[in-house]
């Protein structure tokens, strides 16, 4: 009730003018912050000299993110580029063997990074699967795929495998878990795809082609095997209209994406302020709130840039990637929460829906997201860290059924139907949202940035800035839920009206 219904314009304008001068309002505090602890000795290490000819220091606290864009900037320009002109000139020459490129160039491309003993390596975790699922046994190939995820994963075989790998990349070690695990997942997916279609006869070359395509190999996204093998063994694949304009658009938008992230980091040290806490325990409730939401904001960019970059290559590849995760700002239920649409994809493909079915009924979602945290516990790397988010994302994600029953309960449907209107009724629910909203912050912030930094905002929100902080900002996020509302109810009424149009 009150899910489809549109709220008066003057109160959506409302609602806009106090979410844009609330964040402008944070933004103000976090600039002045950043602008006043430059020069703290505890920023030395993470905030460096950036543009000079303006004199801005830059945040480079997040590795991963200066070493893609700096130093292995143009290795990854240059393998990309290669393999997107060694897949055109196959696909105007013989587009029967495009996907043997793709294995091909991928293969050589990780025997150039990695070394031949890690291409080795991986080759027997693929023939392993390959020959487990051959038995035609679900339960064996996904407990011989946690197994081999977990070899990568726990000691003493981490430190065996690691063993394997040659060269001196700054990245060897991220390049080395992020090959080996999306590795695994894929040989799953192969082997559960077997057993879930015995009448097609897959062979290892096919599990190869899968598992090397190079675009996909290191960072993802995944693709199932039966998408993957669909669509690249189309012999002559045609693109659908104005499709090579999207992929221009998706292009242009990664690029003006990494420029703004440049950009924002030598004025907001978002990334480095947390790691002092005596000096962000200074900040003002509504900044130290702002830095907690742009933490988990720029999680989100650097996951939109990095899958935006390889599907804009899987695109001109004839491929049907999975898109980029959905925006942080976005998102007010657990259930549409997640960083990684492809891992998403394959857990609840594999995992999540087989065992919770409908996800009507409270036991069996609940093995269901156990079951779905374990192995993604797993992924992640076993430690404190991830044990503590995992379980707070599960009860996030069992809680939220658990109100929706509550909700649905003949009682209360008859109390909230019989005296709220479909109006007033959004309204409650926007606030339920707004205090989700900040339990997903919360529970991500754990794994993304520290527990201490969490707690810290957990106090100055909850407790010392109780009640107006905690007020002010639930409703300033209930704004921002209403008007999100509002895009979803717009969206869908707008996807009716194209449904009718279309021709029978």
């Amino acid at each position: 009730m009150g899910i489809k219904t549109a709220l008066p314009a003057a109160e959506l304008g409302l609602y806009s003018l106090v979410l844009s001068g609330a964040l402008a309002y944070a933004g103000r505090g976090l600039l002045e912050a950043s602008q006043g602890g430059a020069h703290r000795k505890a920023f030395r290490e993470s905030v460096r000299p950036g543009w000079e000819y303006i004199g801005r220091k830059m945040d480079v606290a997040d590795f991963e993110w200066v070493m893609w864009f700096t130093s292995f900037r143009n290795a990854i320009i240059f393998a990309l580029s290669g393999h997107v002109l060694f897949a055109k000139l196959c696909t105007m020459v013989a587009p029967q063997l495009r996907s043997w490129m793709y294995a091909a160039y991928g293969a050589l491309a990780v025997v150039g990074t990695m070394g031949p003993w890690y291409l080795l390596l991986l080759l027997g975790h693929c023939v392993g699967l390959y020959v487990v699922s051959l038995l035609r046994q679900p339960w064996l190939c996904l407990g011989l795929g946690l197994a081999s995820l977990a070899s990568f994963k726990l000691d003493p075989l981490i430190s065996w495998q690691s063993g394997f790998v040659t060269g001196t990349s700054d990245l060897q070690e991220v390049l080395f878990h992020g090959g080996s695990g999306f590795t695994v997942l894929r040989c799953t997916s192969f082997a559960l795809e077997s057993c879930a279609h015995p009448d097609r006869r897959y062979s290892l070359a096919d599990l190869l082609k899968y598992n090397f395509y190079l675009p996909f190999f290191f960072f993802g996204p995944i693709m199932t095997f039966d998408r993957f093998h669909a669509q690249v063994s189309q012999v002559e694949p045609v693109r659908r209209e104005g499709e090579l304009w999207r992929i221009r658009a998706q292009a242009g938008l990664s690029v003006v994406a990494i420029v703004a992230v440049d950009i924002f980091f030598h004025f907001f040290y978002i990334l480095t302020i947390p790691s002092d806490l005596k000096f962000a325990s200074r900040l003002p409730d509504s900044a130290l709130a702002g830095l907690a939401y742009s933490n988990l904001v720029y999680d989100w960019v650097k996951a939109a840039v990095l899958f935006g970059v390889v599907n804009t290559v899987a695109r001109l590849d004839h491929l049907d990637p999975p898109r980029p995760p959905k925006c942080i700002t976005a998102l007010y239920v657990f259930a549409e929460t997640h960083f990684d649409r492809g891992i998403n994809d394959w857990l609840c493909r594999y995992v999540y829906d087989h065992v919770g079915g409908e996800h009507s009924a409270v036991i069996p979602e609940l093995g269901a997201t156990v079951a779905t945290f374990a192995i993604t516990t797993l992924w992640l790397g076993p430690c404190d860290t991830v044990y503590l988010w995992s379980c707070l994302n599960c009860f996030g994600l069992n809680f939220e059924l658990w109100v929706q029953k509550l909700a649905e309960w003949g009682p209360l449907a008859r109390i909230e139907q019989a005296s709220l209107s479909e109006q007033m009724s959004r309204r409650v629910r926007a606030i339920f949202g707004a205090m989700n909203f900040w339990a997903i912050i919360m529970y991500n912030l754990v794994s993304l940035n520290s527990f201490e930094f969490t707690e810290l905002v957990a106090q100055r929100l909850l407790l010392t800035g109780f009640p107006q902080t905690t007020l002010a900002v639930l409703f300033v996020t209930y704004c921002g839920v209403q008007l999100v509302k509002e895009r979803e109810r717009t969206l869908t009424l707008e996807e009716q009206k194209q449904d009718k149009e279309k021709p029978e």
